[in-house]
């Protein structure tokens, strides 16, 4: 998977800011404004690589065939973009929510996330439709940061309205909610912290669990609007799948700590 244009830092901040915006918005064109400015700005760089219809088109083929291959470009990005995301504690959570219960404040969680998702998908997905198009390979990349960085700011939002935040200082955390996102389970801390190193256990479960996310963002930029409704559909569903995940396993550690 090529790089887009921006720098690796760069691009790992303005994911963490759209995620988090994105989430956050409440209207559906704010949604679809955020993530549509983030990736004309990712495709910037993917011009540079060339417009032409034809070479557009067999950089999508070959990324839909190995959309792993820039699975490590990826794992560096989501671990940098991590301790950049904004994530609410608990007492913002339940002052937001107006008090309510964990298990309201999960709902709506889960809900955000998933609309998030679902925009990040479609507007992605638009691209497709275009007479020139972007090199997918950037699309597929700005595509997947956002999409992740929605995700993982759920898993760490969801600790925080069940009481159960990840322990330790902000990288330590973030990390932490990196490997609970690999796992799809909740922050399970092991002696000597969460260990990301390349070429670790978890290391490689975050890569093919990225190698799988930026297939299934390839696989939204199909023909015409087919791909922008895939896409939406398909990163929704996967989105509030992972949420229903964390929060069964977060209930059942509830239950045994009482």
């Amino acid at each position: 998977m090529a790089e887009p244009g921006t720098e690796p830092h760069e691009i790992s901040l303005r994911a963490a800011e759209v995620a988090a915006d994105v989430t956050e918005a409440e209207h559906p064109q704010d949604r679809r404004r955020l993530v549509a400015a983030f990736t004309r700005a990712v495709s910037s760089g993917a011009r540079l690589a060339g417009r032409g219809t034809r070479a557009a088109q067999r950089r999508a083929r070959a990324a839909r065939r190995g959309a792993g291959s820039g699975s490590a470009w990826l794992a560096a990005q989501v671990t940098a973009m991590a301790p950049r995301l904004r994530v609410r504690d608990q007492a913002a959570l339940r002052e937001q929510f107006g008090g309510k219960s964990a298990e309201d404040i999960a709902d709506a969680l889960v809900d955000g996330a998933a609309r998030a998702a679902a925009t990040a998908g479609g507007v992605a997905g638009v691209w497709a439709a275009l007479p020139t198009l972007p090199a997918f390979p950037a699309e597929i990349a700005a595509e997947t940061l956002v999409l992740v960085g929605i995700e993982i700011k759920l898993v760490a939002e969801l600790h925080e309205a069940y009481g159960m935040p990840a322990q330790g200082n902000l990288a330590e955390r973030m990390s932490a909610y990196v490997a609970a996102w690999a796992h799809r389970r909740g922050v399970y801390m092991i002696p000597g912290g969460v260990v990301l190193a390349a070429g670790s256990p978890l290391a490689r479960l975050l890569r093919r669990r990225l190698a799988a996310r930026a297939g299934r963002s390839a696989f939204s930029l199909g023909p015409l609007l087919t791909g922008a409704a895939a896409g939406a559909i398909l990163n929704g569903r996967e989105t509030r799948r992972l949420g229903q995940d964390i929060r069964r396993d977060l209930r059942r550690r509830a239950l045994e700590a009482d």
